[in-house]
């Protein structure tokens, strides 16, 4: 396994001042971090992450020879990829269908949402599936903390940027920042409405009564005393208190990063056709995040899991106080999907962006094969399915394969520590590289193992 040890200031400035027999700071730290790269195919990941858990049977791996009470009550819909169907209320994302890669066989065990979230947003399972579990300094990063530590985007933007909610069923679920790397690779978060009709970039503070060039030179001053001192190291929180105030530096001289945050630059048309509510243009500002250099998108479909309503939450729509998940998904989830997802990927391509980006679509899980007494379906970890396209991946494919009824993999079982692994190395990171962890413990990025077969 390659190793990417990150060198506190002690002992990075020992090791300057011995000259490490003739190899200086700048070297050591370039050949540290190109252990940790590969060929990168991708510039830059979008995750759009489906809070809540979509059903495979009645979106992207229908089963129309299945019996009744498995079956979907929907009518499916030729795509215009040979043999592959999809959902009647989708014939948009019918048409794009040759743009993408399905993950048909994707499974684990974990049946709660914050411990399956977890697993989807970080890429390491849980010790164990319950409902309770928290965040402490032990779960595994998020995707974009651990690609900010080890590959970080050059300029002024930042490198990671998640938005616009914090997800929680009851508490939030770990693998939404950077954990044990450390607050200094936390994701740029905000919780602004792209939707509204004031959103920009969220507004940083300054202390009253000073002024962004008093504040760079004060801050040039401490550097000089650090410089000079160099006897204590900061503390890990520390450290990432002081990057933090480096960031916001930079963001408030920014107009790079303003201008990315600026919705307003967008044709109405085009904002039309991504959607005039928070997940359409916030997938709009994925595309604009990226064209400006962010090198990792997390959007959330919703800030909660779902539930009754026609109007918000996400995709748990097990049916209840006389509610039913067909009407729901029908009045909400797929009406959206079938118009930003299209959108996004044909907006990307049009403008050269897809073959350097890529698009991860997917839920923490799917649904149960069987229909339950409410008409709706449940937790369903053991088989389901995830969309990719663009940044090196294979256009119009399918891999792996459920089984009649979309209950268990029947052909090249996938783990979402192997989807990990694909985004890593598609964006040129090693997926064996190692970070260190709590009790500076050596730790993989990802147990898991991309997947060629799906890689153009």
């Amino acid at each position: 396994m390659n190793a990417f040890h990150p060198l506190n200031r002690r002992s990075a400035l020992r090791v300057g001042g011995l000259g490490l027999l003739g190899l200086n700071m700048r070297k050591l730290f370039a050949a540290e971090e190109a252990k940790s790269r590969i060929a990168p195919k991708a510039k830059s990941v979008v995750f759009l992450f489906q809070w809540g858990g979509p059903s495979q049977l009645d979106m992207f791996d229908m089963k129309p020879d299945a019996p009744d009470g498995i079956r979907s009550p929907h009518k499916w819909i030729d795509t215009n990829l040979p043999g592959v169907i999809t959902n009647e209320h989708m014939p948009a994302v019918a048409k794009i269908m040759n743009k993408v890669t399905l993950v048909r066989s994707v499974h684990h065990t974990m049946k709660n949402h914050n411990s399956a979230g977890y697993y989807a947003l970080s890429g390491s399972a849980p010790d164990f599936d319950d409902q309770r579990l928290r965040d402490t300094k032990e779960m595994y990063p998020a995707y974009g903390s651990v690609v900010d530590h080890l590959t970080p985007a050059k300029g002024d933007m930042p490198t990671f940027v998640s938005y616009p909610y914090i997800m929680r069923d009851g508490s939030a679920p770990p693998g939404q920042h950077a954990s044990f790397l450390g607050k200094a690779h936390d994701p740029f978060l905000f919780t602004n409405d792209p939707n509204s009709k004031n959103f920009a970039l969220p507004e940083l503070s300054l202390p009253a009564n000073i002024d962004p060039k008093r504040l760079a030179s004060r801050r040039q001053l401490q550097q000089l005393v650090d410089q000079q001192s160099r006897l204590l190291d900061y503390s890990a929180s520390a450290r990432g208190l002081d990057a933090y105030y480096e960031r916001a530096l930079g963001m408030l001289n920014s107009p790079k990063m303003r201008n990315a945050f600026d919705l307003t630059q967008e044709p109405d048309k085009i904002r039309d056709t991504y959607g005039r509510h928070t997940y359409g243009q916030s997938v709009l500002l994925a595309r604009r995040l990226v064209e400006a250099g962010t090198k990792f998108v997390n959007v959330y479909f919703s800030d909660s899991i779902g539930g009754q309503s026609t109007t918000s939450g996400g995709w748990d729509t097990h049916g209840f106080n006389n509610t039913r998940m067909y009407p729901i998904v029908e009045k909400r989830h797929l009406p959206i999907t079938n118009q930003t997802l299209p959108t996004f990927l044909n907006d990307l391509d049009d403008r050269g962006l897809l073959d350097e980006t890529l698009v991860v679509w997917m839920g923490e899980f799917g649904r149960t094969p069987k229909i339950n007494a409410n008409s709706s379906r449940d937790h369903w970890p053991q088989c389901y399915t995830v969309l990719l396209a663009g940044g090196g991946i294979k256009r119009g494919y399918v891999y792996g394969a459920s089984d009649r009824n979309a209950s268990y993999p029947a052909e090249n079982p996938v783990r979402p520590d192997d989807i990990a692994a694909t985004m890593y190395q598609l964006l040129g990171i090693d997926p064996h590289t190692e970070v260190i962890g709590v009790g500076d413990r050596p730790l993989p990025i990802t147990t898991g193992n991309a997947i060629q077969d799906i890689i153009g």
